[in-house]
């Protein structure tokens, strides 16, 4: 299970496995009062060079392992939320990417994000692929993953 927290991902880099996680009060799945520490898993964000530890979790009731990972990205996908939506943004207005990056990447998100609005929104609804991947994202679905719900 993934529960995100707000953190700042540069901190994280600094401060290693020395980072004071937020444990959670509960577990997410069954309520029990008090979870474990279960070690660290390593993602890579961009920005950084080298994979950032992430804290788990693990729920001694009902054995449910929880990791921790920022607010600022989607499950899944290195880029921040902000990134990729101006990313998207500046294609859709411009009709040109961003010099920045890599194009094959954003192609991607940009064929996902139509597929998903497809997918999970009527025609009435939306007004542009930008509020499609606004609308999404409220819906807690990552408009640009292949992820099938």
């Amino acid at each position: 299970m993934i529960l995100f927290v707000e953190v700042i991902l540069k901190l994280i880099y600094e401060q290693e496995r020395n980072f004071k996680w937020p444990r959670p009060d509960v577990c997410p799945r069954c309520n029990h009062y008090k979870v474990w520490g279960h070690g660290y898993v390593s993602r890579l964000f961009d920005g950084f060079k080298t994979p950032l530890f992430f804290k788990c979790y693990r729920c001694p009731d009902c054995g449910c392992v929880i990791t921790l990972r920022p607010k600022t990205h989607f499950k899944g996908i290195q880029s921040p939320i902000a990134a990729i939506r101006s990313t998207l943004s500046y294609r859709l207005k411009t009709g040109r990417w961003p010099p920045d990056g890599s194009k094959s990447r954003k192609r991607h998100w940009l064929k996902n994000l139509r597929h998903k609005i497809k997918a999970h929104l009527t025609n009435a609804w939306v007004k542009s692929e930008i509020a499609g991947f606004d609308r999404l994202q409220c819906l807690e679905i990552v408009p640009v993953s292949r992820q099938i719900i």
